[in-house]
């Protein structure tokens, strides 16, 4: 396996000082990223419209080993507003970045991305059709799921469009670039006509949650949904090791992933459904929120390469950064009052995807 990484890198590396610099961020990127992370969430966590500072968050985490407790106030503020969202907002993104390197790295193109290619939607409208249709499940059925209902529902709308849409733009091993856009437009377009149907059928409060949802917020955080979606993305980011070296097999194309040993069907599988797993998890806790998958994975390539031993990783610290940094912009930018965190992310990731696109044209002629 060594020799396969070794492989991909030879083919896409650099030279002069673009290697040295590329050399010290494969030795550094992750200690980076992992310091980068944590300053990100004690900022989200200092920061707000109440006034909470760093040493009343440093005398926080002194009191859980016995020092000095915190006021009513500071610790209602940090531990059941703040601390939530910030944690909510760091698995969303981690899941997200990882999720959207996976799928780049199963379709072979970096243009995959959940939100682009229509798995956000397909979780999306079985999320909307949980929330609307659980007043008609049987008692027995909805105390059973309880509070896993919607995860569990936007795991299988993801699951489901993600299996068609491999079906449809893979042909003998090989996935053509400009059928899978075409099918996630396709796709996209007629989940977002049933989920159209779906609320249409809603009710005035029903209709205004799901306006807001659907822009991508973290303003409904609390400690009963970060316990919602903690398996499905805990399951992600246990399986990114067991992962990165398949996924690298695959770079290579399906044939040869498969003559060096590996059980390609069953690797793509196993991908297939830890990316819905996440995605729909994701969709579930805050609503449709894009291009973390596309940019997160992107940026990283550019300064590491190829090898998912350190992209996967990489892409969790960095996309669990972004998203609660553009949960911070969202919080401030209009305060009081608050924008969508899908906005935010829209206005970061569309010129990063159109200079990907400009960069690869040749990818997507028909």
């Amino acid at each position: 396996m060594a020799a396969i990484s070794e492989y991909q890198e030879r083919r896409s590396e650099p030279s002069g000082c673009a290697a040295r610099s590329r050399q010290f961020w494969r030795t550094y990127c992750l200690p980076v990223l992992f310091v980068l992370c944590g300053c990100v969430l004690l900022a989200s966590m200092a920061s707000g419209p109440t006034s909470v500072s760093f040493t009343s968050l440093g005398r926080w985490f002194a009191s859980l080993f016995g020092g000095e407790a915190l006021s009513l106030r500071d610790h209602v503020v940090l531990f059941d507003i703040r601390m939530p969202r910030t944690l909510l907002g760091a698995l969303i993104g981690a899941a997200l970045g990882v999720s959207g390197a996976m799928m780049q790295g199963l379709f072979r193109n970096p243009l995959a991305d959940p939100g682009l290619i229509g798995v956000s939607a397909g979780s999306s409208l079985a999320a909307v059709a949980a929330i609307v249709l659980a007043g008609y499940l049987p008692a027995a059925i909805a105390s059973l799921v309880g509070t896993y209902l919607l995860p569990l529902s936007a795991f299988a709308g993801g699951l489901v469009t993600t299996l068609i849409l491999y079906k449809v733009s893979t042909r003998g091993g090989e996935t053509s670039i400009a059928t899978m856009l075409l099918a996630g437009i396709a796709l996209g377009a007629l989940t977002g006509a049933v989920t159209g149907l779906l609320i249409f059928k809603s009710d005035d409060s029903q209709l205004r949650d799901f306006t807001f949802w659907s822009m991508g917020s973290l303003g409904a955080a609390t400690w009963q949904r970060v316990w919602s979606i903690l398996p499905f993305i805990l399951a992600l980011l246990v399986a990114m090791p067991f992962l990165s070296r398949g996924l690298n097999a695959l770079l290579l194309g399906e044939a040869e992933a498969f003559h060096m040993g590996y059980d390609t069907q069953k690797l793509k599988r196993i991908l297939i459904v830890v990316v819905a797993a996440a995605t729909g998890a994701a969709v579930s806790a805050a609503g449709a929120i894009g291009f973390v998958g596309i940019v997160v994975p992107h940026l990283l390539r550019l300064l590491i390469g190829p090898d998912h031993r350190l992209l996967l990783p990489g892409c969790a610290l960095l996309g669990a950064s972004l998203l609660v940094a553009a949960d911070m912009v969202s919080r401030s930018i209009v305060a009081p009052a608050e924008l969508p965190i899908g906005i935010i992310m829209a206005v970061i990731g569309a010129p990063v995807f159109l200079s990907i696109l400009l960069g690869r044209r040749s990818l997507i002629s028909l």
